[in-house]
């Protein structure tokens, strides 16, 4: 496949930029999401600097803000309809040691609510167009470190803990993709979800004050594979470690707890939007 139209999220920092600049660089249109503008132009201008093709557009929104979210799909189905890849990459990682639970404007779990609920609602607004642009592709940066969700408390109101509710999100992400690539089987677009690789050197791992142990080139070239590799056209529903399939935590392969999170997502995702109206 050669993608035309690849909208990347988080493509301001880390795997998100590394991505971004290197489709340019093969003569990829891309369309760059952040929420910083000054680092938006900023990454638009390396992107010049390195002679890569000219960004498509950048759009703005705080995924941490589903109504945000909500008029970032807005914006892109309006100025982009010939999406043929939706990378969801932004994510928000473990916090400051000792960081204590944080709150989205909606009043959701911070991580839950960007690393999963954003993906899944922004996928949710722009699979018209995917479907439209077919053959297209969904990818979810995902992580090796995955915690299975407590229904009973899925918030983490007790016991709260960054490094589980990153690992909860991320398999929730999984859960989402496993069920988004049955649903659209026979239309063209596939799902695919990664961990692209261990503890990159982005500021999320500095930020929690790890040790790096790859490169963001390892994960880019890891994930770059389920954007554009021809050998992948009808492969969907597949979680890799990094270019390996590989098997997610049992939580993800069970349909009670994918209905369970879909539940949950849709009552999420509702209320907040009711919420703005």
């Amino acid at each position: 496949m050669s993608p035309t139209t690849v909208l990347i999220t988080g493509a301001t920092d880390g795997l998100g930029r590394w991505l971004a600049l290197r489709l340019a660089a093969d003569g990829v249109g891309v369309v760059l999401h952040g929420r910083n503008p000054a680092r938006l132009d900023e990454t638009a201008r390396e992107i010049r600097a390195e002679g890569g093709r000219e960004p498509l557009g950048v759009v703005r929104a705080d995924l941490s803000d589903l109504g945000q979210v909500d008029r970032l799909a807005d914006e892109v189905l309006e100025r982009f309809p010939g999406l043929d890849v939706l990378v969801n990459n932004a994510a928000v990682g473990f916090g400051e040691p000792g960081a204590g639970r944080e709150l989205s404007p909606d009043g959701i779990e911070l991580r839950f609510a960007v690393n999963y609920l954003a993906g899944y609602h922004l996928t949710r607004r722009l699979l018209p167009a995917l479907v439209k642009a077919a053959p297209a592709r969904i990818v979810n940066v995902t992580s090796i470190g995955q915690a299975p969700i407590d229904f009973a408390d899925p918030m983490l109101d007790h016991d709260y803990d960054g490094y589980r509710a990153y690992r909860q999100s991320k398999l929730a992400q999984i859960m989402f993709t496993l069920d988004l690539a049955e649903e659209l089987r026979g239309t063209g677009v596939t799902a695919n979800t990664l961990h692209p690789a261990t503890l990159m050197a982005t500021s999320m791992v500095r930020e929690a004050e790890l040790t790096p142990l790859s490169t963001l080139h390892d994960g880019g070239e890891a994930t770059l594979r389920l954007i554009a590799d021809p050998a992948l056209a009808d492969v969907s529903g597949v979680y890799f470690d990094q270019t390996m399939e590989a098997t997610p935590k049992p939580q993800a392969l069970d349909p009670a707890a994918r209905r369970q999170l879909r539940e949950l997502t849709d009552t999420l995702v509702g209320r907040a939007l009711a919420a703005r109206r």
